[in-house]
């Protein structure tokens, strides 16, 4: 129950981002031709970046021992400060115009937040092939959503969903950090 707890604290916040960022390409009226590719990008990106945090936080966890959910309670502090920072629009405008190469670097400059909270989830512990399966379908379905909405809702709503993903984040961590001091 535990970890179904954690990979829904972990998942929730990462939907929220997702949503907000195709939300952001929506705003900017991505045309609808092209909702698919950047859906199927920002699914490669936005659960790939875990799912390489997950592989590397798991070698980790493993050198690092006992203070490996210490390090994951930290990259998830990390990731909601990332959340918290402003967006660069830039990016996001270039992402639902980029073909090739460039997609891959706008991609990685997008999900860098995303790679912490998937070492998170890899110096915790938590199941990989669950954990790899729910990040993907909410990175599909959260970037399908929000670029279908994105037109429709306001900048400060986006923005507001982005916030509260890192204030998610943040809570998650302290609630974690705080059951760990109790060893509950």
């Amino acid at each position: 129950m535990r970890q179904l707890l954690l990979t829904a604290g972990l998942l929730l916040p990462l939907a929220l981002d997702t949503f907000a960022l195709a939300a952001a390409l929506g705003v900017a009226g991505l045309e609808k031709q092209d909702r698919l590719r950047v859906a199927l990008v920002f699914t490669v990106f936005e659960a790939g970046m875990p799912i390489a945090g997950i592989l590397v936080g798991r070698v980790a966890g493993n050198l690092i021992g006992a203070w490996a959910g210490y390090g994951g309670i930290l990259f998830l502090l990390l990731a909601g400060v990332l959340l918290l920072r402003p967006d660069d629009e830039r990016r996001l405008q270039l992402l639902a115009h980029a073909h090739g190469l460039a997609i891959i670097d706008l991609g990685l400059g997008i999900s860098v937040d995303e790679l912490t909270v998937g070492l998170s989830a890899g110096l915790l512990g938590l199941p990989i092939a669950v954990t790899i399966v729910w990040i993907t379908v909410q990175a599909f379905v959260a970037a399908q959503v929000g670029l279908r909405f994105g037109a429709r809702i306001g900048e400060e709503i986006r923005e507001r969903s982005e916030q509260a993903a890192g204030v998610a984040l943040i809570a998650v961590a302290l609630v974690l950090l705080a059951l760990k001091l109790l060893k509950l």
